[in-house]
C-alpha cells in the first residue's frame, strides 16, 4: 500500500453557509462588540437575513478567526490585525500566481 492510498478521504468543506451574530460571537467566545468592531474596521462584511438580523459567510468566519488568533496571540490591535490579514491574503495570491508558472 502506498502512502496515499493509506491517507483518510475527507469531503469538501460547504462553503456555503452562514452563520448569525449569536453563532459567531459563542464559536469564537467573543462580544457582539468585538465582532461589531472588526466590521466598523472594514475587515469582513456581513449580510442581514429577512429578519434583519447580520448574518456571515464562510469567508467571514475565517477572517474573524485569523484576526482574532493574530489579536490573542500577538497583541495586535484589530486595525493592526486587518492589516496583516490583508498583507497575508496577497502573499497566498501570489504564491498561487507563481506556482501556476
Amino acid at each position: 500500500m502506498t502512502r496515499n492510498q493509506n491517507k483518510t478521504q475527507f469531503p469538501e468543506c460547504e462553503e456555503h453557509f452562514y452563520l448569525s451574530l449569536q453563532e459567531i460571537t459563542y464559536s469564537f467566545g467573543v462580544s457582539q462588540a468585538t465582532i461589531l468592531e472588526i466590521i466598523d474596521e472594514g475587515i469582513i462584511s456581513a449580510t442581514k437575513d429577512e429578519q434583519d438580523e447580520l448574518q456571515f459567510d464562510h469567508e467571514a468566519f475565517r477572517r474573524i478567526r485569523t484576526v482574532l488568533k493574530l489579536n490573542r496571540d500577538l497583541g495586535v490591535n484589530l486595525a493592526g490585525a486587518g492589516l496583516a490579514l490583508e498583507l497575508l491574503t496577497e502573499i497566498e495570491r501570489l504564491r498561487h500566481l507563481l506556482e501556476r508558472k
